[in-house]
């Protein structure tokens, strides 16, 4: 279990545009929630959906089967395992999570600072 089901920022019946929809109308950078991943894909199991500078970011959420963890986006050397989503968020509450935008080639950073919740 990856500790999702009773948190605040877990949206479990939400796809992808009902998301992106709620993170627009919340206006907040930092603004942020966790989505079912579209694909049922067993090594893709959910999306970080954060609001950052008038744009929505949807980062895959890995399940490494070998180590039985979580990592964001595309596997990377060196990248940070947590034991569960639940971490994901606690840690990036704390500390900057890098936004890559690949159609503007830009970097951006921010904290997850607003849960957002799905109506």
């Amino acid at each position: 279990d990856a500790g999702v089901h009773s948190k605040a920022w877990y949206a479990a019946t939400c796809d992808r545009k009902m998301a992106e929809d709620a993170l627009y109308r919340s206006n907040k950078d930092g603004s942020f929630l966790i989505r079912k991943s579209s694909g049922q894909d067993s090594r893709q199991p959910y999306t970080l959906v954060v609001f950052y500078n008038r744009r929505v970011y949807n980062i895959p959420i890995r399940f490494i089967e070998s180590t039985r963890q979580y990592a964001l986006g595309r596997e990377k050397n060196g990248e940070e395992r947590f034991d569960s989503v639940a971490e994901i968020v606690e840690n990036h509450q704390r500390t900057s999570l890098v936004l890559i935008d690949s159609q503007n080639n830009t970097k951006d950073s921010t904290k997850l600072k607003h849960v957002v919740r799905v109506s």
